[in-house]
C-alpha cells in the first residue's frame, strides 16, 4: 500500500491486496473488477481514485447530452415517430396553400371581358393577362417550394434523409393544388352570374386561372402536370443540393473529432510525470 493512498482507500485494502468490501483482487495494472468500475468507463483501464459515479470524467459524453441523442443506436423513442413527422410536414406545408393561393389572386392581373350574344369574350384578341397569371403562379410555387426545403433543413435536423425529402416534395405539390383551387374561385361565382345575366357589351373581368397546368384523371387517380409541379420540384432539388453539400454523412449534426471534452474531476490530471492512477 502505498503512502499516498487516500484513507478511503487505505479501509478497502488487506494485507493480502484484495477489497475489503467484495473480497475480489485487482486486476493486472490496478483495475477493479468491472462493478467497481463507473459506468461508461472503457473496460481493462484503470479507475482514477476517488471519481464518483456521476462525476463528468465516469463518462467522456456525460457533459453532451445532445450529442448522445445524435449518436448512431440512442435511443429511438427520444426522437419520435418518422412517419407520423412526415406525415405532419405534408400536411403543414398543403395548408400553407391556402395563403399562397390568396396571394397569387392578389398579384395576378384578372383577364377583361366583355360580354356578347353569344356570351363572354376577352376584351383583346391576344390578352396577356392568362399568361401573367401562369408566370406569377410558377414564381410563387417555386419559391414556396425552395423556402420549405431550406425551413424543413434547418428545423428538423433530426429528420434529414429520404423522409425528410418525401415529406418536403409531397408537401410542396399539395401546396400548389390548394393554391390553385384557392386562387381561381376567387370571384368565380360573381364571373359565372355575369356570363348568364349581363347584358351584350357589359365589360367585366375574369378570374386568375392556369392555362400551363392543371389535374389529369386516369380512373380514379389525379394526375398533376405542368406548372403546378414546379413547387415538388424547387423543393426536391433544394433539399438534394443541401443534403449534397452537407458535411456529415448521415446528414445529421455530429460530434467533431477535435471537439472539446468535459473537465476531467477533480484529482485527476494526465500530464507528463503523474504518478499512475490507482
Amino acid at each position: 500500500m502505498s503512502p499516498d493512498t487516500p484513507e478511503p482507500e487505505r479501509a478497502r485494502e488487506r494485507t493480502d491486496g484484495t477489497d475489503a468490501r467484495t473480497g475480489d483482487a485487482p486486476r493486472p495494472g490496478g483495475a477493479w473488477p468491472e462493478r467497481e468500475q463507473p459506468p461508461g468507463w472503457p473496460g481493462g483501464l484503470p479507475v482514477p481514485a476517488g471519481t464518483p459515479v456521476t462525476a463528468p470524467g465516469a463518462d467522456p459524453l456525460a457533459g453532451h447530452p445532445g450529442v448522445v441523442a445524435e449518436l448512431p443506436g440512442a435511443d429511438a423513442s427520444r426522437s419520435g415517430r418518422p412517419l407520423v413527422t412526415t406525415l405532419g410536414v405534408v400536411a403543414l406545408l398543403t395548408t400553407l396553400g391556402v395563403p399562397l393561393g390568396l396571394l397569387w389572386a392578389w398579384a395576378a392581373p384578372a383577364t377583361p371581358v366583355r360580354q356578347t350574344p353569344a356570351g363572354a369574350v376577352y376584351a383583346t384578341t391576344q390578352p396577356e393577362q392568362p399568361i401573367a397569371a401562369d408566370g406569377w403562379f410558377s414564381l410563387l410555387t417555386l419559391g414556396f417550394g425552395v423556402l420549405a426545403a431550406i425551413a424543413l433543413w434547418v428545423l428538423l435536423r433530426r429528420r434529414r434523409g429520404p423522409a425528410g425529402l418525401l415529406a418536403v416534395t409531397l408537401g410542396g405539390l399539395g401546396a400548389a393544388v390548394v393554391a390553385w383551387q384557392v386562387g381561381r374561385r376567387i370571384g368565380l361565382s360573381a364571373f359565372q352570374r355575369l356570363v348568364e345575366t349581363a347584358p351584350p357589351g357589359t365589360a367585366f373581368t375574369k378570374p386568375v386561372d392556369l392555362r400551363a397546368g392543371g389535374v389529369d384523371w386516369y380512373g380514379p387517380l389525379p394526375l398533376p402536370h405542368g406548372n403546378l409541379l414546379l413547387a415538388a420540384f424547387g423543393a426536391a432539388v433544394t433539399y438534394t443540393l443541401l443534403a449534397g453539400w452537407s458535411r456529415w454523412p448521415s446528414l445529421r449534426p455530429e460530434p467533431e473529432p477535435d471537439a472539446a471534452w468535459p473537465p476531467p474531476p477533480p484529482g485527476f490530471s494526465s500530464a507528463p510525470g503523474d504518478q499512475p492512477a490507482r
